[in-house]
């Protein structure tokens, strides 16, 4: 008999900062407002019943990935940055079966009026 899996997803919506991405040389010097959401789906079991957060995925260390990317080496692209979030919450978390990632860029330099670009990208384990 195959075991079940029971999945949970713990979400970090809407963290903000202000980064130094993008293809124009001006986003690279003078910056602009990034928000960035993270699912992750893991089985929460063990967790759940220790109540014992060295059991669960500890969303603070999810930002702290988050946040070396956004403050780290440039990338011209926002959806090479939600790959490279996703892939590195994915590495470091043996227990997360999926992550989802949206990077929404606030500042769009150009000449348009709108809320806000968005790319979402989902990396998971094989089964």
């Amino acid at each position: 008999m195959k075991r079940q899996t029971t999945l949970t997803r713990v979400s970090v919506v809407n963290a903000e900062f202000y980064a130094f991405h993008g293809v124009r040389d001006e986003e690279r010097s003078l910056g602009g407002r990034y928000q960035v959401d993270v699912d992750v789906w893991y089985d929460t079991v063990k967790a759940v019943v220790s109540d014992d957060v060295g059991d669960s995925v500890n969303y603070e260390e999810v930002l702290f990935i988050v946040n070396e990317h956004m403050n780290g080496e440039p990338c011209e692209l926002i959806e090479t940055l939600a790959f490279d979030m996703a892939s590195s919450i994915i590495d470091r978390f043996a227990a997360i079966r999926q992550t989802t990632v949206r990077v929404r860029k606030v500042s769009v330099p150009i000449q348009q009026v709108m809320d806000y670009v968005e790319t979402e990208i989902t990396v998971s384990h094989e089964a």
